[in-house]
């Protein structure tokens, strides 16, 4: 019975060391601007950080092009890019490091104008989803949830209300696979007509990629409504 007891305790402490030993995941938010710069970073890095630390991620930060080496990103499971603006942005040795991270698993996770950003390159609108075109003033708007099974959108109301700034896309990827659309009729200044994305995911290249539109106002991050949605992106990325 002693033995039996021994080798039962012994299973436990085994099974519970190795759990324990799990390495953290490891993220990298990115925030480089170019010209605009939304004040919401500075208040989205806070948000982050509070979140990562509750689910045991180490975060860091960058807004340096030069840390996309293959070196560099190899020790992060998941990027986060947080309203980036610019374009010509990487050298082709960054670009390459990039869309190697993504090739060998990596996940991308895209918030609000992370579309606003690398126009020139078609492998990161690809990635990303679309483009950036325009977007009217700051308004509140009717979000419709197209799928209710993704743990970004699994908490929402089939439909809600919600107020930031909603962009206008140019060549959207038709290979993503979209959660949210916005009704054009429920604002003014959309111009993608009925059909208008405004987050999604996909599988792209080896890697997952989650993109939302929402993410402009620093309400957004004090918002547990956005927050749980930007977590279930994350998560979704990490699996």
């Amino acid at each position: 019975m002693k033995k039996i007891f021994a080798l039962l305790l012994l299973s436990f402490f085994s099974t519970n060391l190795l759990v324990a030993a799990a390495p953290a995941k490891k993220l990298l938010l990115f925030s480089y601007t170019q010209k605009y710069r939304h004040k919401s970073i500075d208040v989205a890095k806070v948000a982050i950080t509070q979140m990562a630390n509750k689910k045991n991620y180490e975060l860091e930060f960058s807004e340096n092009p030069a840390d996309f080496t293959t070196e560099n990103l190899q020790r992060f499971d998941a990027l986060i890019f947080v309203n980036p603006t610019g374009s010509n942005v990487f050298s082709d040795e960054q670009k390459a490091a990039f869309k190697g991270f993504i090739n060998k698993g990596g996940g991308f996770v895209g918030i609000h104008a992370a579309t606003d950003f690398c126009f020139e390159w078609e492998w990161y609108g690809k990635l990303v989803g679309a483009f950036f075109t325009n977007h009217p003033k700051i308004q509140e708007a009717k979000l419709n949830v197209v799928n209710r099974k993704h743990p970004s959108t699994k908490h929402l109301p089939k439909t809600f209300r919600y107020t930031d700034e909603w962009y206008n896309f140019k060549d959207f990827n038709k290979d993503v696979k979209v959660l949210l659309t916005i009704d054009e009729s429920s604002y003014t200044g959309g111009n993608m007509g009925q059909f208008h994305p405004i987050s999604w995911y996909h599988k792209y290249d080896g890697g997952k990629v989650f993109y939302t539109a929402l993410g402009h106002r620093n309400e957004c991050y004090t918002d547990e409504l956005f927050m749980k949605h930007l977590l279930g992106g994350l998560e979704y990325v990490l699996k």
